[in-house]
């Protein structure tokens, strides 16, 4: 147990020396230190905070349609700043990095092994949300 937690170790070390985390908190830095994305992330804050208490009663809220329009609004200020916009594609592909290492550490266990799935949405397959095939991932 002891090489395989000091093997662990290692990897993390690796993941962490990678491009991808360099870029990521590169951005993440970025981001962090921006006054422009500050302003919009409290302004999304207040913003989600109205549209959750007009979410509370749904569509029939006076304000709900209104609400998540403003949210979506903010929303789209902030991913149209390049430090979010990079720092998003950053974070994807350190989340992309870590689902290639765990199919590839689960699969070296066992093929019929049980892996779940990247996409929040997944298209086609058996749509239980794992890789591989369906049988081994029924």
């Amino acid at each position: 147990m002891a090489v395989l937690l000091t093997n662990a170790y290692e990897l993390g070390d690796m993941i962490n020396q990678s491009a991808e985390v360099a870029e990521y908190l590169y951005w993440k830095e970025r981001v962090d230190s921006s006054e422009a994305v500050k302003d919009l992330v409290r302004e999304f804050s207040r913003k989600k905070e109205r549209f959750e208490e007009a979410e509370r009663f749904g569509h029939f809220h006076p304000d709900y349609h209104k609400a998540q329009e403003e949210v979506l609004a903010v929303q789209s200020q902030l991913d149209a700043i390049e430090e979010v916009s990079y720092f998003k594609q950053a974070e994807q592909a350190v989340d992309e990095l870590l689902h290639r290492l765990s199919e590839t550490i689960a699969f070296a266990v066992s093929d019929t092994i049980k892996v779940p799935g990247n996409d929040p949405q997944p298209s086609g397959g058996c749509g239980n949300g794992c890789s591989g095939s369906c049988s081994s991932c029924s």
